[in-house]
């Protein structure tokens, strides 16, 4: 077995070069509205689509890391299966994830953290192919400093399973926890915007009974709303639009939207 997972979809998704990707990255990161958030995040909420689909989207949310980049030293990294069938969660079984940008260190102690429970296997089919966590990886190289990485392939999960997984890796300052989700997929324009505004009330409302069809990552999500009602979270809407916005035609497009996490402020 490879110890290191090398890039699936450098190339198709983002560009294959270091030096391209560098510059894409940078440039998504600068062009999102300045940050005007006091608290760090503590969960965060962004799309999974090709950079020039949902890279604007995902640059509102990896932005408002800057003031924290060296504070977040552990990523957890929660994000759905399009490829491979999982029950459950799937960890990797490589020790660390590449990018065109460098390696990721998957964090041992986090993995140990996660032993005995019913709910996690490990699958490295999962993650071989697996877009939904990858895509991430460039932002975080660029938006953080030295950080290692618990990546997690999602499958059919109940909220409770993931929220399980979420307690265990808590932690503090030092985590931050990442689901990746897309919302809708191939609705008209109209019906898209439509659909996802009322997928954004939901997860607004930490209504932890969002589907698949609302949102590719609804089992990961679902999990985090749960765990931010127990855990007193609050979310922010940071971004929300369609591919029909950027880069695609509107007569089916697939929604993005990016939301922080931020403790309630009891003052």
């Amino acid at each position: 077995m490879n110890a290191i997972r090398p890039p699936a979809v450098a190339g198709m998704f983002y560009p294959a070069s270091a030096a391209g990707l560098r510059a894409d990255v940078d440039r998504l990161l600068a062009a999102a509205p300045a940050n005007t958030m006091t608290q760090q995040p503590k969960a965060l909420i962004v799309p999974h689509a090709g950079y020039v689909y949902s890279g604007p989207t995902a640059a509102r949310a990896y932005a408002t890391l800057a003031p924290w980049r060296a504070t977040i030293r552990r990523v957890v990294l929660l994000g759905p299966t399009h490829r491979v069938p999982v029950r459950g969660l799937a960890l990797p079984a490589s020790e660390a994830f590449a990018t065109p940008l460098g390696e990721v260190r998957v964090d041992a102690a986090a993995r140990a953290a996660l032993a005995g429970l019913p709910q996690v296997v490990v699958s490295e089919t999962a993650h071989a192919q697996e877009h939904s966590l990858e895509v991430h990886l460039p932002f975080l190289q660029r938006a953080l400093d030295d950080f290692s990485l618990l990546p997690l392939a999602v499958g059919h999960a109940t909220p409770e399973n993931v929220a399980e997984v979420l307690e265990r890796l808590w932690g503090g300052p030092e985590t931050l926890l990442v689901i990746s989700s897309d919302l809708s997929h191939f609705l008209p324009y109209a019906t898209a915007q439509q659909v996802d505004g009322e997928t954004c009330r939901h997860i607004l409302d930490l209504a932890t009974d969002i589907d698949p069809h609302q949102a590719c990552g609804a089992f990961p999500v679902n999990g985090l709303l749960l765990a931010a009602q127990r855990h007193g979270l609050r979310p922010t809407l940071l971004d929300l639009c369609n591919s029909g916005d950027t880069a695609g035609d509107r007569q089916r497009v697939v929604g993005y939207a990016a939301f922080a996490f931020h403790e309630a402020d009891h003052g």
